[in-house]
């Protein structure tokens, strides 16, 4: 292009004070540009965008690739439109960059969706904007822009940069928050499934958009509302724990996968530190229904005061099946403890205390019983003499003893 060039257009000259603060002032430095350097700046481009594209290509190793597909879409109509918006500025510094910004907050959200950091795409913003200064410089030399003007280009280039990489580390940050908000929901999608008992092959499903590959055994953790918030942070450092602390309108609940791995446990009785929680039996995946059930039928149990600590459901199957159905438990008591109801209050309690420690025992034998209940032995043989009177042939019959001993654990359990 020949020095004589002319511009077209009028010139803000940046010896006139009043435009340079205004310039300055709105941070638009592309203000201080002749507007008739925008259409020099149009031409230039269509040399300037193939050589911005091979040069990321050539120096940035993750777009060191074919411009096939998405991403060659992406990377030619990033270019295009950074430098096409550059000249729209300069012809007219009103124009509103907002359609633009959309181009680079996809460009920053596809980083997002191609599992990079953002380090590559600003390395190319910056790559660009030395092309496009050595160009639009060599330009406006020739074009007879005074040299007080070159200042006000290249800080005008590096500000549509700035603008442009503030736009893709929006996009970034929303392609983000976008998937970490859809990978809540299904997780939480995947709880339910579990909690409602689904079948495998909708868990499978749900699991690869939760991103929790379904273990062969799984174990629920029930849980208390309080003090849960401190417990959030360390059960998202668990890939093995899918939580719902919310509860979905039930008490919250966790699910801790293949349980019986060593230390699995022990890392969750740790996050959960000195809350109380209960943990059910490790079971098949398409049962975890019945592990949470489990859990929660003990949870309910526990008093209010109980010491903190992961309770195992493991150590107290019998209680579990016992409490399971309470009614149930009671009619049996009524059946087969019937013979101690016409006794005072106190005698039945030592009869029941001393008739369970019996079935308990293995020999039976009146200094074992004592043993266990801190007795003197001839008090045992009282007792026992007393015990044969009212129950009689029950207790030689093996199914009278065995729902006898539940009806005495269910009523012990219950008054606990």
């Amino acid at each position: 292009m020949a020095a004589s060039t002319q511009l077209q257009g009028p010139v803000r000259r940046l010896s006139q004070p009043q435009a340079q603060a205004r310039a300055y002032m709105q941070a638009r430095p592309w203000a201080a540009l002749p507007s008739g350097l925008s259409a020099l700046i149009r031409a230039e481009n269509v040399r300037l965008v193939p050589e911005i594209v091979q040069e990321i290509r050539r120096q940035i190793p993750e777009y060191a690739r074919p411009l096939d597909g998405r991403f060659g879409v992406g990377i030619q109509q990033g270019a295009a439109r950074a430098v096409a918006q550059f000249a729209e500025l300069v012809a007219d510094d009103r124009a509103c960059p907002e359609e633009s910004l959309q181009v680079y907050r996809a460009l920053g959200r596809g980083e997002w969706r191609e599992g990079r950091s953002l380090d590559a795409l600003q390395a190319a913003y910056r790559l660009g904007a030395r092309l496009a200064w050595r160009r639009y410089a060599r330009l406006a030399r020739r074009a007879g822009v005074p040299a007080v003007a070159m200042t006000a280009l290249a800080e005008a280039i590096f500000a549509h940069i700035d603008e442009m990489a503030a736009a893709s580390v929006e996009g970034y940050a929303e392609a983000r928050a976008d998937a970490a908000g859809t990978l809540r929901r299904a997780r939480r999608r995947l709880v339910q499934l579990l909690v409602g008992g689904a079948a495998e092959p909708v868990l499978t499903e749900c699991s690869r958009a939760a991103r929790y590959p379904l273990p062969e055994r799984i174990a629920a953790v029930a849980l208390r509302t309080d003090g849960l918030l401190g417990a959030a942070a360390g059960l998202r450092t668990m890939p093995s724990v899918l939580a719902d602390l919310e509860g979905q309108g039930q008490e919250p609940c966790l699910f801790l996968a293949d349980p019986e791995l060593p230390g699995r446990v022990e890392q969750l009785a740790a996050v959960l530190a000195d809350r109380t929680a209960v943990l059910g039996p490790a079971v098949p995946v398409v049962q975890a229904a019945q592990s949470l059930r489990w859990a929660r039928t003990v949870a309910a149990r526990l008093p209010a005061d109980a010491e903190p600590g992961l309770v195992h459901c493991d150590n107290q199957l019998s209680s579990v099946l016992l409490l399971g159905d309470e009614d149930l438990v009671k009619l049996l008591a009524a059946r087969r403890l019937a013979p101690l109801e016409g006794l005072t209050g106190k005698r039945r309690e030592r009869l029941e205390e001393t008739l369970l420690a019996w079935l308990e025992t293995s020999s039976g034998s009146a200094p074992e019983v004592a043993a266990r209940l801190g007795l003197h032995p001839q008090t045992v043989r009282q007792r026992m003499r007393g015990i044969d009177e009212l129950f009689g042939e029950a207790l030689s019959d093996p199914d009278a003893r065995f729902e006898i001993e539940l009806a005495l654990r269910g009523r012990r359990l219950q008054a606990r």
